[in-house]
């Protein structure tokens, strides 16, 4: 956990065009939050959100998973790019690639993850479509820290809203995302401000917070 008083430095690893990266460094200025946005690191060297760092002040750099023969070697040398900013946590904001159990033991308890689903429910890829058909009532998106096994970390706050009968997966992927975007800056603000811990049955806790869910966006 984060002293209060010190500035919590983190490295945010895209994808895409980096939306929620955008609203985590947002947010966290307005609020003069105590974070510090050392590097973002992309797999793709055109994603869109590295572009915007860079007219942001961050530090950028572009590491493609395809100059490598296996997992483990980009994993290796991306670990290593990481490890070269001293951050106190690692934030996976879009990051389209599966990592390997070793990566994610060099940063346990110190990497989070945004998954467009009420976890434990719809794991993995189309949560949105699956979600639709199951017939569920409740939709959204979990903040978790990431374990080895694919979105099963501990939980550390969810978002929710109801599924409408007109609803699309392409419609409730962008209702999901106006969530992501209000989740993800209050979490990462809990983990800079030195709010988030975990117990030795790898429960969260926030404190100072009593609840960790939010309901939103209807229509």
């Amino acid at each position: 956990m984060q002293p209060a008083s010190e500035i919590c430095r983190f490295v945010v690893l895209i994808s895409g065009q980096g939306t929620n990266l955008r609203e985590i460094v947002r947010s966290c200025r307005e609020h003069n939050v105590p974070a510090e946005f050392v590097r973002v690191i992309s797999n793709q060297a055109d994603a869109p959100g590295l572009q915007w760092a860079r007219e942001q002040g961050i530090e950028t750099a572009v590491l493609s998973h395809r100059d490598f023969a296996s997992r483990e070697a980009f994993d290796a040398a991306l670990a290593e790019l990481i490890q070269e900013s001293m951050p106190e946590y690692v934030i996976l904001a879009g990051f389209m690639r599966i990592l390997t159990e070793g990566f994610v033991r060099q940063f346990e308890s110190r990497m989070v993850n945004i998954h467009p689903s009420l976890l434990p429910a719809f794991t993995g890829l189309h949560s949105h479509a699956r979600a639709i058909e199951s017939g569920v009532g409740w939709h959204g998106c979990t903040v978790h820290f990431v374990t080895a096994e694919l979105d099963h970390g501990p939980i550390i706050a969810q978002a929710a809203l109801e599924i409408e009968p007109q609803d699309t997966p392409d419609s409730l992927a962008r209702r999901v995302q106006l969530l992501e975007h209000r989740l993800y800056p209050q979490v990462i603000e809990w983990l800079a401000r030195g709010r988030v811990s975990l117990d030795q049955h790898n429960k969260v806790h926030v404190r100072g917070v009593e609840h960790r869910h939010i309901k939103g966006y209807q229509a």
